[in-house]
């Protein structure tokens, strides 16, 4: 059973959306607004936070600048139809996914799904394969945890995954539409940027401790980790 909080303002859809969530088994927690929405991420253990934009008191973008100062609970962003700033600041800040309004009950069920199966995956990685070291990255797939050049450097749920593909096919080509299939547990859709907007956030973060361009980009295909 999956915990999920949900922040929306909107209470006939945040008590549509339980209300269907439960009869699939999830256990779900609510909040409308901003500030209490982030103290409940703060103050309980979530499997996946659901955050709309649009709040009061604190709005969407501000409660996950916030949670990400120390919380790295996966998060999908529930954004305006249309509304690419939103995605892709989302999406920069740290969010996982993303879902334009309207949405159907049961796309969204299937992102959290994806989620999870994600998370367990990792989880059951072999103890013999637990850690990966390639061109000054260390990826250890049982602390969930990654470091460059012994500074450890702090990743998101997707975005420890992302890397987790790439290292795992080191000198290969994987293509944007597999690391969104592994990944983000769905085919690429056109225009779709969640993947590069990953990707950039983690080529910021290791940069911070090295200067080799370790995840190079091959256009019109995806991304190759570099050996050296």
């Amino acid at each position: 059973m999956s915990k999920l909080l949900l922040i929306e303002d909107d209470r006939a859809l945040s008590d549509l959306l339980k209300e269907y969530l439960t009869t699939q088994g999830c256990n779900v927690s609510q909040a409308f607004d901003g500030e209490e929405g982030l103290l409940q991420a703060t103050s309980e253990q979530y499997d996946v936070i659901l955050l709309d934009v649009m709040l009061p008191r604190l709005d969407g973008f501000e409660v996950l600048k916030r949670l990400r100062a120390s919380n790295l609970t996966p998060v999908i962003m529930l954004t305006a139809k249309g509304d690419d700033f939103d995605r892709i600041f989302g999406l920069e800040l740290g969010a996982d996914d993303y879902l334009p309004k309207p949405f159907n009950h049961r796309e969204l069920l299937a992102r959290i799904h994806a989620i999870s199966r994600r998370i367990d995956f990792v989880k059951q990685a072999s103890s013999q394969n637990a850690e990966l070291t390639i061109n000054h990255v260390t990826l250890n797939h049982l602390s969930r945890r990654v470091h460059v050049l012994e500074h450890e450097i702090i990743l998101t749920g997707t975005e420890f995954s992302v890397l987790q593909q790439l290292m795992s096919h080191v000198g290969e080509v994987v293509t944007k539409d597999t690391l969104s299939q592994q990944v983000l547990g769905r085919r690429l859709a056109p225009f779709d940027r969640s993947i590069d907007m990953h990707v950039s956030n983690l080529r910021k973060k290791i940069a911070q401790y090295s200067d080799s361009n370790c995840i190079q980009t091959i256009r019109g295909s995806g991304y190759v980790f570099l050996a050296q």
